[in-house]
């Protein structure tokens, strides 16, 4: 009697392994792994992203800029390379001893650092220390041409006088400029030099522009007026 008891405890612990090893063995078959979808589209992927941007830049050594903005995104993959400042931008440039030289503002902007070319975009305003006031929905400054153009209507207000016109291209100072299809006002001695003087540098005539290169622009798939 005492070892068929024995035995019948025996039966009874393998009965309740079997039933533990059959649960453990159904739970491992119905068990679904958790986890994140494949990044397939890899123009998603950042180097860095940065929230709450208050830094200097520089270039070649000397410090350019000032860049404040809510959200800065730098992506390396693609092409061209970028920075995306999609929540807006304000951006003061310094001259070589670090003076002010003019305020930047764009409600999103790109600088494709590789072309050294910024496309800013939306309500688009530059005020510049010579009481100049510059206000579009689109400008490009190419820093390698080192001049501003924009295919939006654009306004210029100088001290002098006050510009408008749907094509504008300019130095990067300001001081040089052309704007096409254009209506304002001017100071009389502007549109009648003295005999024998040359045009002010600031007026240059439009007709200028048929000997000028065509202005640079990024090279990405969207089209230019289409903003992101």
């Amino acid at each position: 009697m005492f070892l068929s008891k024995i035995y019948g405890k025996i039966k009874a612990r393998e009965a309740v392994m079997l039933l533990v090893a059959s649960v453990a063995f159904i739970s491992c078959s119905q068990e679904k792994e958790h986890t994140a979808p494949a990044i397939h589209d890899k123009d998603s992927v950042s180097v860095m992203k940065s929230f709450g941007v208050n830094t200097l830049v520089s270039d070649s050594g000397i410090i350019k800029y000032r860049i404040v903005a809510e959200s800065w995104d730098i992506n390396q993959i693609r092409k061209p390379t970028r920075w995306t400042f999609i929540k807006g931008l304000f951006m003061e440039q310094f001259d070589e001893k670090f003076n002010v030289q003019a305020y930047i503002q764009a409600d999103t902007a790109w600088y494709y650092d590789q072309l050294k070319l910024w496309e800013l975009r939306g309500r688009v305003r530059i005020r510049n220390i010579n009481g100049m006031v510059f206000r579009s929905e689109e400008l490009f400054w190419d820093g390698i041409k080192h001049e501003l153009y924009s295919f939006k209507f654009s306004r210029m207000v100088t001290p002098e006088r006050t510009l408008e016109g749907t094509y504008f291209r300019s130095d990067e100072k300001m001081t040089h400029y052309v704007i096409t299809n254009s209506a304002g006002s001017f100071v009389k001695s502007d549109m009648e030099p003295d005999q024998g003087e040359p045009l002010p540098a600031d007026t240059t005539s439009a007709d200028s522009l048929s000997t000028a290169p065509p202005p640079r622009q990024a090279q990405t798939p969207r089209a230019a007026t289409t903003p992101r």
